[in-house]
């Protein structure tokens, strides 16, 4: 392919390489994903120690018990049984114990506790051996204590603890997100043989965005080493890397063959198409990972985490669509539409319901945008209430067995399930010392009015120099009763006894911290992003008016999704639908992670569609025509695009944990909001009404430098000649 015109961007320079060269760039894109996968396997992945990577008073007291050297504890069950008729508990509780005593890998069975209401009894026993792998032997005593209810069936017999609780996350949870994978990919081959009609134009983007989230992960061994990965990071890959990696592709094939059909020989085609779609991939790419950089912030493990994985799999895609692609294309030529299906490959790809739409609302701009405003005002409104919480197991399969036991026992053994645990860090914890200021905070539990719940445990380690002293609280671990019992902990009781350096851990001050830590650094995440966003918008387009619409439309969009979230997830609508119990709040890392990643994805959608609106104005066309063409002739595309990742991100939904449900559910709306009332009507109203204003630039900023929009010369994008692509052998 010869370099037959001065090509602008770094785009179009690296797609006349690729497409010269096609051969070495398609073998080093392919050496380039087995050398990650190599490395990968070589050095192996980081994993991050979500145990020890607290914030606040709650992470430093975590971090001098995982240094402190206490043994290792067999995973912990228990067994409750409740009172269904008035039926007395001590036949059942003995039979329980016997059955227990008789169970392979069971150690340590207690003896029966009373509840303070005299309607509970619970018993105590842990699984022998690594507690990371309890979960394979917890089966037979599950079925022990279910022969036990079976034979006393007017009372309530039933197991939980942390094997069973491993058990049911591993069916329920790690198998979702496998169906998941396994799921995404056909479904979205699917959609794409639809929006193509052609078999090889749908599976080229699958094949590339799937060749790219496995070099990302095998980065991510690298990446992991200084930022250490959690569990899910690999499935948040999947799912960003497969949106944005089909959605980059997409683009960049639709234009290439747009220009075909209206008269382009191959090189021009690929030329336009790698100086216009590549060059919004390229622009898109670094605001989506400016966008998730926002998460480093945080210093969080998990959004950190999130964060290195993300952008390793946008910076894939990116790659890969500016690199490989061309070369492919080169390669294919007029063979990317091979394999048509009849019934759905069509000539002219422009959405004749969007156009129909757009000359509605270029006719009535002010109408228009009144109307978008107040549809994504109305969505939005339920956000003023936005409230966060922790995540609870009522989280996992809600009607599963071992949840409900789980929030049975807490409500009648609080100290039991989320107990708050004071850490004490001195040499004096097995001294009379120490004895007798115990005695003065079980003095001062007792007269807590209800706050603090007895009994109180004690674990010291064996230099002698921590201990542990587990306490309950009232309420429900992160509900405002609990809240209450900790800030009188933490404020009163803890200091007044154990002194002011005596640290509270436990579930509920582990939220509060992170709500805490949350909350000090949202403004910096939000200031990063929005500020990086608005300098790359700029400097893009020069005009300091489509920066600013680019961040006032964006954020309507997650308004809108926080909106429907609030509306959904924290209000309980739809709760048998979904599959979840509300609540009364929204997961609290939710509102930051759907931030990032919706700014980032809807900047996709932007900078393609304004992209496209420049090229118009740059040509010479009023503002009005130039959106009628950009927005008309991306319509179709944008659709597609939007299809793929809304019904990539409505499989999360179907998954049993309630964060992924709100992650699924707020992804999809908001993906859907923005592709049909942001772009199709609010962004061509606003920008006919400001007309030439759209692209002020003030004088002081001249020294921007020019970023080129327009076609090569001899632009061919406006002929009407259009003709159907005919494979060639």
């Amino acid at each position: 392919m010869e370099n037959r015109e001065n090509v602008k961007g770094i785009a179009a320079r690296v797609a006349i390489w690729s497409a010269r060269h096609r051969a070495l760039a398609i073998l080093g894109w392919i050496a380039f994903v087995i050398a990650t996968v190599v490395l990968s396997a070589q050095i192996g992945t980081r994993q991050a120690d979500e145990g020890t990577a607290g914030h606040g008073d709650s992470g430093d007291a975590d971090r001098i018990v995982a240094a402190a050297g206490f043994p290792e504890q067999p995973a912990g069950e228990m067994v409750l049984i409740q009172n269904r008729a008035g039926t007395d508990r001590v036949a059942a509780a003995e039979e329980v114990t016997r059955a227990l005593g008789t169970v392979r890998d069971v150690i340590d069975v207690q003896a029966p506790i009373e509840s303070l209401d005299g309607r509970s009894t619970l018993i105590t026993f842990s699984i022998a051996g690594d507690a990371e792998t309890a979960e394979e032997r917890v089966g037979p005593a599950m079925d022990a204590v279910a022969r036990v209810q079976s034979a006393h069936p007017e009372l309530y017999v039933a197991e939980a603890g942390s094997a069973s609780a491993d058990q049911l996350v591993s069916e329920e949870l790690d198998g979702g997100l496998n169906r998941l994978g396994m799921l995404s990919i056909p479904v979205t081959l699917g959609i794409l043989l639809v929006a193509f009609g052609a078999v090889v134009a749908a599976f080229l983007p699958v094949l590339l965005a799937i060749m790219s989230v496995v070099a990302a992960i095998g980065l991510m061994a690298a990446a992991s080493r200084y930022a250490p990965a959690v569990d899910e990071t690999t499935h948040v890959m999947l799912l960003i890397g497969l949106a944005v990696g089909v959605d980059y592709c997409l683009f960049y094939i639709r234009r290439e063959r747009d220009e075909r059909r209206r008269g382009a020989d191959p090189h021009r085609a690929l030329t336009i198409a790698a100086q216009t779609s590549g060059r919004s991939i390229w622009v898109s790419g670094l605001t989506v990972m400016i966008a998730m950089a926002g998460m480093f912030f945080t210093q969080d493990v998990v959004f950190v985490s999130f964060a290195a994985g993300t952008i390793l799999v946008v910076a894939t895609a990116v790659l890969g669509s500016l690199t490989v692609l061309p070369a492919l294309l080169s390669a294919l030529g007029d063979r990317v539409d091979a394999i048509k299906i009849p019934g759905l490959y069509r000539r002219n790809s422009d959405g004749r319901v969007w156009n129909a739409l757009l000359r509605l609302v270029l006719a009535k701009p002010l109408i228009s945008a009144m109307v978008a405003i107040a549809a994504l005002a109305a969505l939005a409104y339920p956000a003023l209430d936005l409230k966060t919480r922790g995540q609870s197991i009522q989280d996992v399969s809600p009607n599963a067995p071992v949840v409900q036991t789980f929030v049975a026992i807490g409500e009648a053994f609080s100290s039991k399930t989320t107990p708050a645990q004071i850490v004490i860090k001195d040499d004096s914890v097995r001294t009379p010392e120490f004895e007798r200021t115990l005695a003065a905070f079980k003095t001062a539990v007792a007269g807590s009015g209800g706050k603090l719940v007895e009994p109180v445990d004690v674990e010291v380690n064996p230099a002698g120099n921590v201990a542990i002293v587990s306490v309950g609280l009232a309420g429900k671990e992160s509900d405002d009763v609990a809240v209450d019992a900790l800030n009188l902990l933490r404020d009163r009781v803890v200091p007044d006894t154990f002194g002011a350096t005596a640290l509270v851990t436990g579930s509920t001050a582990g939220g509060v911290d992170y709500n805490e830590q949350l909350s000090k650094t949202l403004p910096l995440v939000f200031a990063f992003v929005l500020g990086l966003a608005f300098i790359l918008l700029l400097v893009s387009f020069r005009s300091v008016v489509v920066a600013v619409t680019g961040l006032l439309l964006n954020l309507l969009s997650v308004a809108a999704c926080y909106g429907m979230l609030v509306w959904v997830f924290q209000y309980g609508h739809f709760e048998k639908e979904l599959g979840f119990v509300s609540g009364g709040g929204i997961t609290n890392w939710i509102p930051m992670f759907l931030f990032v990643i919706l700014f980032g994805l809807s900047m996709d959608y932007h900078v393609f569609v304004v992209s496209r609106i420049r090229e118009g104005h740059d040509r010479g066309l009023s503002t009005r025509d130039a959106v009628r063409e950009g927005i008309g002739r991306t319509a179709g595309v944008i659709t597609s695009a939007a299809v793929v990742m809304v019904a990539v991100f409505a499989l999360f939904a179907t998954l049993p944990l309630t964060a992924t449900k709100e992650l699924g559910v707020g992804l999809a709306a908001a993906v859907l909001l923005d592709a049909t009332i942001i772009r199709a009507v609010l962004l061509p109203a606003v920008m006919a009404m400001l007309g030439r204003a759209n692209w002020w630039l003030p004088k002081w900023l001249g020294w921007l430098p020019e970023v080129a929009h327009e076609l090569p010369a001899e632009d061919v994008s406006a002929r009407t000649d259009e003709r159907e692509l005919t494979p060639v052998s």
